[in-house]
């Protein structure tokens, strides 16, 4: 096996150096969040830069942290492109847990507390109940990784679950068999049917603004939105109208509009979402969990002990 040279610029994998560098048993020369003494083999990132990519020379494999290659450029033709999930089961305990918490009241309940007032269905006239997640109907718009994981949570506590994807023919585990899987083209009705909507689709140019004011209009007036894909499939202004109408019960937004790292663009949405008391805010962490990370890590190493013993690569991304 060649020894590589590999260039880390994602700062959160620092902290699963043990695993990238086999406890130091690797014999690949591991470069974190600095300037490598030599070109590398291979850039372990999060995001890049044309300007980053074509000052590697030597550059073999662009090895991203996590699934969306989104903010790597065009890559020259030698140069190979691989992705690394694991986040599936992360982002559906996201899910359901921001869903209780929408659901369960969780928010205003936690608020009247800490302001001194007791407040709940019991005490106080008109007071809203909480609801189950048994018996929820789920509409998951997306059906890879991250939409089957929250199928099987939600299936598993008994919720019915039914989605929407391109294409509604393509495999599924056997575990799935019952749900009721549809393409784009029932969106509406899917949308209409359901007190949970899970959006898990991937951004590109068929899914931005996919959710807009006609389709959140479609969605029971108490069913809440949850949105772990990206922030642009959910078109920002016609969400912060809808909360503000009261069109939908409430919302889990863990991805932006914008990202809040860039200097120039904080902060991470153009529109005030944090004067809601329906709305779980969270800085899209929904997949950051230790077993996520550390899966991921052991995917880059192994993949860069590949690359160096000339075997094939896992999760190869074309484009």
């Amino acid at each position: 096996m060649n020894a590589l040279e590999v260039l880390v610029t994602e700062p959160v994998l620092e902290r699963f150096a043990g695993v990238l560098t086999r406890d130091g048993a690797s014999p690949h020369r591991w470069t974190f969040g600095k300037e490598p003494e030599r070109s590398p083999d291979v850039l372990v990132c999060s995001a890049a830069t044309g300007a980053q990519i074509a000052a590697l020379p030597d550059l073999k494999l662009v090895q991203v942290t996590g699934a969306g290659v989104d903010k790597v450029p065009a890559l020259p033709a030698d140069v190979l492109l691989a992705n690394t999930s694991h986040h599936g089961r992360s982002i559906a305990e996201h899910v359901l847990t921001v869903t209780s918490v929408l659901r369960r009241g969780i928010l205003t309940a936690d608020r009247s507390v800490r302001e001194g007032q007791w407040r709940n269905a019991v005490v106080t006239d008109g007071f809203p109940f909480g609801r189950l997640w048994a018996g929820a109907r789920v509409g998951v718009v997306g059906f890879g990784e991250i939409g089957r994981e929250v199928a099987r949570l939600a299936l598993a506590v008994g919720m019915h679950v039914r989605a929407v994807r391109r294409d509604p023919h393509a495999p599924r585990p056997d575990d799935l068999r019952a749900v009721r899987v549809e393409g784009n083209d029932a969106l509406h009705d899917l949308l209409a049917g359901s007190d949970v909507v899970v959006v898990t689709v991937p951004l590109d140019e068929t899914t931005r603004s996919l959710l807009g004011a006609a389709e959140l209009a479609a969605m029971p007036a108490d069913a809440v939105l949850v949105n772990v894909a990206r922030g642009p499939v959910v078109d920002e202004r016609a969400l912060h109208d809808a909360l503000r109408e009261g069109t939908i019960g409430g919302a889990a937004i863990d991805v932006w509009w914008r990202n809040p790292r860039d200097p120039d663009a904080p902060p991470p949405a153009h529109l005030d979402f944090t004067g809601f008391g329906n709305v779980v805010l969270t800085p899209h962490q929904s997949g950051h969990t230790e077993e996520t990370f550390r899966a991921r890590a052991q995917d880059v190493t192994d993949n860069v002990d590949a690359l160096a013993a000339g075997r094939p690569l896992r999760n190869l991304v074309v484009r």
